[in-house]
């Protein structure tokens, strides 16, 4: 043997070692940098929280965009023991409320854009059911979906985005 042969050899030894540690320890800390499963994080203006109440067929999700607070809930119809005639999966309800007061803000328009792990877009405006704003969407594939609701409340027209991981 040569050498050079055993200097290439301990070279690429050395680098896949090094990109075999490298690497899963760079997912890891990406995982983990992106989730806020169950944890409060603020970005900015934006204050989030995540509930995912595990069997029960729903998620909570709550933010607070330009002084609007929006509790967010994700239920599966069936959990409901309902039915959609047009085939929906899902209810997605939501309630606004003033950050500064408290006060629950019942005038509102807007719609939720769903967007699949296919990359599958769907549009539904949000219906008022006396102050609470609700929609029938359908996840009919397994991943993580986006969920965006743009809304004109108070003034005010805040954007609230959140991923829904749907099993």
């Amino acid at each position: 043997m040569t050498s050079r042969w055993i200097f290439t050899t301990c070279r690429y030894t050395l680098l896949w070692g090094t990109l075999a540690v490298i690497i899963p320890m760079a997912a890891a800390a990406a995982m983990a940098a992106s989730s806020s499963h169950g944890e409060k994080t603020t970005h900015g203006q934006n204050d989030t929280t995540m509930d995912h109440q595990g069997m029960t067929g729903q998620f909570k999700h709550d933010m607070t965009v330009e002084g609007v607070k929006a509790e967010f809930q994700v239920m599966s119809l069936e959990s409901m023991k309902m039915k959609d005639p047009d085939g929906a999966t899902h209810h997605v309800m939501v309630k606004f409320i003033n950050a500064d007061s408290g006060e629950q803000l019942k005038e509102a328009t807007g719609k939720i854009k769903v967007i699949a792990p296919s990359k599958k877009e769907v549009v539904v405006d949000l219906t008022d059911y006396s102050g609470t704003f609700a929609s029938n969407v359908t996840f009919d594939e397994p991943g993580k979906y986006g969920v965006i609701c743009l809304v004109k409340i108070d003034g005010k027209k805040p954007l609230y985005k959140f991923w829904y991981m749907h099993h």
